[in-house]
C-alpha cells in the first residue's frame, strides 16, 4: 500500500473516531514555567548545558485518560530563547526499538514522541510533531480537530530548521540486552508559528497550549527482528498512550484539554509559579456547552438554541455566576461569556473556534 494511501486511510479512520470520542470526565491541565535561557545549546540529545541542569523535570506522564498509571516514567524539560523552544524529553524503555526512516511516515506505527502546540489557544490551527528513536520525523498542521467532519490535515507542512537528536541508553534494535531507554532533545524554530511575514511570535511572558503524547508498543521478535505484538487473530494489539497532561479520553486532538506553558523571560528559579487565569477556567465551561451541543447534534441533526437546554444548572467559578448567551443562525450559533474577572468577552462557535476580545 502506498503511503499517501495509508496516510489518508490513518487520517479517515481517526477522524471518523474523534467524532464519537467525546468524555465528560473532568480533568485539570497541567502548567509548566519554561523559563529563558543565554546558554548556547547543542542539540545532541546529551542535554549537558547548565540551563538543562537548572530546571526542573516535569511530573512523571499519565495515561492519556488519566485514570491508569504507566508501567515506563516520561518526562520532560522545557526552555527557550529568542530563536528556539527547547524541549527535552526522557524516556524510559527496556527494549528500544524503531524501523520507520521515511519522513513523513506514520511515525506512531513505532514507539514515539509528540509534540502538540497550539499558540492562541483557539484549538484551530495547531501543530504536530512525531519523533522515532531513529530521529524520524514526522510534522504536521491542523487546520481544525478531527471532530470537525471538514478539518484539512496539511501533512506537507514542515518544520524548517527544526534540530532534534536522540541519545540512547542501551543498544537499538537489539533484544539480546535490557536497555535504560532515549532522550530526545530538540529546538523548533519559533518561525514555524508565524501565520504572516510580520506576525509576532514569541510568547514572552506569555502562554501556549501544548501537550506531549508518548505512543508505545507492545512487541514481538521475528527472527530476532522487533515489531508490534498481534493477538491470535493477527491483528495488533492497541498500543499504550501516555501524555503530560491528561486527555481524558483516548485523544489528543482536544486542544481545548492540552496543558499550559508559560513562557518566562526571567530565568530559572526567579519567580513563582505560573498560574492557569481565571479566564480559562470560563473557557473550559464553554467547551462543555460545545460538548453537549455536539452529542445532541450527533443524535438529532439539531443544535439546541437556549441556553438552558445547553447547560441546565448555573455555572459559578470562584463563587461568581457566570451569565452565558448565545446568538443562533443558520449555519450553526455562538456562546458568549463576559468574563467578571478580565471584562473580557469570552466566545465560541459550532465549529470549537474560541475567541476572545
Amino acid at each position: 500500500m502506498s503511503h499517501i494511501k495509508m496516510t489518508f486511510l490513518f487520517f479517515l479512520t481517526v477522524l471518523i473516531y474523534n467524532v464519537r470520542a467525546q468524555s465528560d470526565l473532568e480533568i485539570y491541565p497541567n502548567a509548566y514555567t519554561a523559563y529563558k535561557t543565554q546558554d548556547s545549546i547543542t542539540i545532541d540529545g546529551m542535554a549537558e548545558e547548565m540551563a538543562w541542569n537548572s530546571v526542573e523535570w516535569s511530573s512523571d506522564f499519565v495515561d492519556i485518560q488519566g485514570v491508569k498509571t504507566p508501567k515506563y516514567h516520561t518526562n520532560i524539560k522545557m526552555i527557550w530563547d529568542e530563536t528556539y523552544f527547547y524541549i527535552l524529553a526522557k524516556i524510559e524503555e527496556p527494549h528500544v526499538w524503531a524501523d520507520i526512516y521515511q519522513h513523513d511516515a506514520i511515525i506512531f506505527h513505532n514507539n514515539d514522541f509528540e509534540v502538540f502546540v497550539d499558540p492562541d489557544g483557539d484549538t484551530h490551527n495547531y501543530y504536530e510533531l512525531e519523533i522515532n528513536a531513529l530521529n524520524t520525523v514526522w510534522d504536521l498542521f491542523i487546520t481544525k480537530p478531527y471532530r470537525e467532519l471538514d478539518s484539512p490535515v496539511l501533512n506537507d507542512w514542515h518544520i524548517s530548521g527544526l534540530k532534534s537528536a536522540v541519545h540512547i541508553d542501551g543498544t537499538l534494535n537489539d533484544p539480546s540486552d535490557t536497555d535504560k531507554g532515549w532522550t530526545l532533545e530538540m529546538a523548533i524554530p519559533w518561525s514555524v508559528y508565524k501565520t504572516s511575514y510580520y506576525h509576532k511570535v514569541l510568547p514572552r511572558d506569555a502562554f501556549w497550549r501544548v501537550n506531549f503524547s508518548r505512543v508505545n508498543w507492545d512487541y514481538e521478535l521475528n527472527n530476532g527482528v522487533y515489531s508490534r505484538k498481534k493477538d491470535v487473530k493477527g491483528d495488533f494489539l492497541h498500543e499504550y498512550n501516555w501524555v503530560w497532561s491528561p486527555q481524558g479520553v483516548v485523544n489528543m486532538h482536544e486542544p481545548e484539554k492540552w496543558g499550559y506553558v508559560y513562557f518566562s523571560s526571567n530565568e530559572a528559579g526567579s519567580e513563582t509559579p505560573f498560574e492557569i487565569p481565571k479566564d480559562e477556567e470560563i473557557k473550559w465551561a464553554l467547551y462543555k456547552m460545545y460538548r453537549a451541543q455536539k452529542a445532541h447534534f450527533s443524535k438529532t441533526n439539531q443544535w439546541l438554541t437556549t441556553i438552558k437546554s445547553i447547560q441546565s444548572t448555573q455555572i459559578v467559578l470562584h463563587g461568581v455566576t457566570l451569565n452565558p448567551s448565545i446568538e443562533n443562525y443558520s449555519s450553526g450559533w455562538t456562546i458568549s461569556i463576559k468574563s467578571p474577572f478580565s471584562n473580557k468577552l469570552l466566545s465560541l462557535k459550532e465549529d470549537g473556534k474560541f475567541k476572545i476580545k
